[in-house]
């Protein structure tokens, strides 16, 4: 598949504003830059087969209910942590709207087949002379 066959409206995605965990400094317990970015598979206009896939995924940031929460808190700003997070959101949608070729599977070649046997005769003449010597009495 070529190109980008979806779209993500920005109706369809809804933000909120949280406090960011882990160290930080002055600004940090006052500020809540991080955000959390909310997006709902079902009642998205993507299409069916990307819903599915999406719905199908074992991705923890999908809840049982099949909305998408992505957390961004990277950035001082919350702008550019929405920026981030939609970017993590077309990210996610692009994996599941990408198709692996199917695999056809292939014969091996007769001289592929007889090259493998003749290995292992030779492998088993090998083990086979590694053995007590028949005849002769060591003692």
């Amino acid at each position: 598949m070529t190109g980008m066959s979806w779209t993500v409206h920005p109706r369809e995605i809804s933000f909120t504003a949280v406090r960011a965990q882990g160290p930080g400094g002055q600004h940090v317990n006052k500020v809540s830059s991080a955000v959390h970015l909310r997006f709902d598979i079902a009642g998205s206009s993507l299409p069916e087969r990307i819903k599915a896939r999406l719905l199908a995924s074992h991705d923890q940031r999908i809840t049982k209910d099949g909305v998408v929460v992505i957390k961004a808190q990277s950035s001082r700003s919350r702008d550019q942590n929405k920026v981030e997070a939609v970017a993590r959101l077309h990210e996610l949608i692009a994996e599941a709207a990408h198709e692996h070729p199917l695999r056809r599977p292939t014969r091996p070649t007769l001289a592929s087949q007889q090259r493998r046997l003749s290995g292992k005769q030779a492998r088993a003449g090998v083990k086979a002379n590694r053995g007590r010597l028949r005849g002769q009495d060591v003692t």
